[in-house]
């Protein structure tokens, strides 16, 4: 099975690719079956530089745009889009770092209360703690110890206090 020549014919596309196109150089097409004919004639995609890029076709943010010219009224419709799009772009910065400093200033405020309220409880604890060790004191100096029975409880007052 004899494989028949080709000769390729490259041209380059705008975009930095390559179209390479196939012809069979058979005497008569019916010598070749249907598919392979038919997939001679497809063109095939090469980057018109191999070495550049590996093969891959570049994003489109990387690819080059015809520029408009700068007296063109599509030129200066798209930098007034672009100019109003920075301005509000710069806008929102701006009330975004407000917002946050004034969230800083609220917490700044708030962590103030909560430490002068940590020093007032921290000062009513204090007091307390000193009224309850007094009075614990004044009770066991008032309390006699029990007479007669070992391991029990002090006997309960005699005189009760509720109310009669």
């Amino acid at each position: 099975m004899s494989r028949p020549s080709q000769a390729k014919l490259t041209t380059a596309d705008h975009n930095g690719v390559s179209v390479i196109q196939s012809q069979a150089h058979a005497t008569s097409p019916s010598s070749l079956p249907a598919g392979v004919a038919g997939l001679q004639q497809v063109p095939q995609l090469v980057p018109a530089n191999p070495s550049a890029g590996g093969g891959k076709a570049l994003p489109p943010s990387k690819m080059k745009k015809p520029h408009a010219d700068k007296d063109s009224e599509e030129y200066r419709q798209r930098r007034e889009r672009n100019n109003l799009a920075v301005k509000k772009s710069r806008m929102r910065s701006k009330q975004k770092a407000m917002d946050t400093q004034q969230r800083v200033n609220e917490l700044k405020e708030e962590n103030e209360r909560l430490e002068a309220k940590i020093k007032l409880l921290s000062k009513e604890l204090s007091v307390l703690k000193d009224l309850f060790l007094e009075h614990a004191h004044n009770l066991a100096d008032n309390v006699q110890p029990p007479t007669g029975t070992e391991g029990s409880s002090p006997a309960p007052n005699s005189t009760s206090t509720n109310g009669q």
